[in-house]
């Protein structure tokens, strides 16, 4: 694990105490009432750095999830969630897969 993360993935700021994962501490960098509409280039700009904690023994920068997300700005937080959330499976970031990784083809 890189030593140069802006905070400590395991740490308060990071995911308080390795309480919160992924797509929660995504969610945790933006305000539902101000941040919508959300240019992702600029979302990315800001906290593209920001070490994001996968599982126990994965933590990448948050524009590595960024990279797989589609839509270049989000209407609102349920879209972010949406788009974020498609852009972990499609850049295999989770390893479990509710419905399997092809939802059409196969189930878990």
């Amino acid at each position: 694990m890189s030593n140069d993360w802006p905070v400590d993935p395991d740490g308060e700021e990071g995911s308080e105490g390795m309480r919160k994962f992924d797509m929660r501490i995504i969610a945790d960098k933006v305000d539902e009432e101000e941040d919508f509409p959300m240019d992702v280039a600029e979302f990315v700009d800001e906290y593209g750095d920001y070490p994001i904690r996968i599982n126990h023994e994965r933590v990448v920068a948050m524009r590595e999830i960024f990279e797989h997300v589609e839509p270049e700005e989000f209407e609102t937080m349920v879209d972010m969630h949406k788009a974020v959330g498609d852009a972990m499976r499609a850049g295999d970031f989770w390893e479990y897969h509710p419905q399997g990784k092809d939802p059409e083809k196969k189930h878990a």
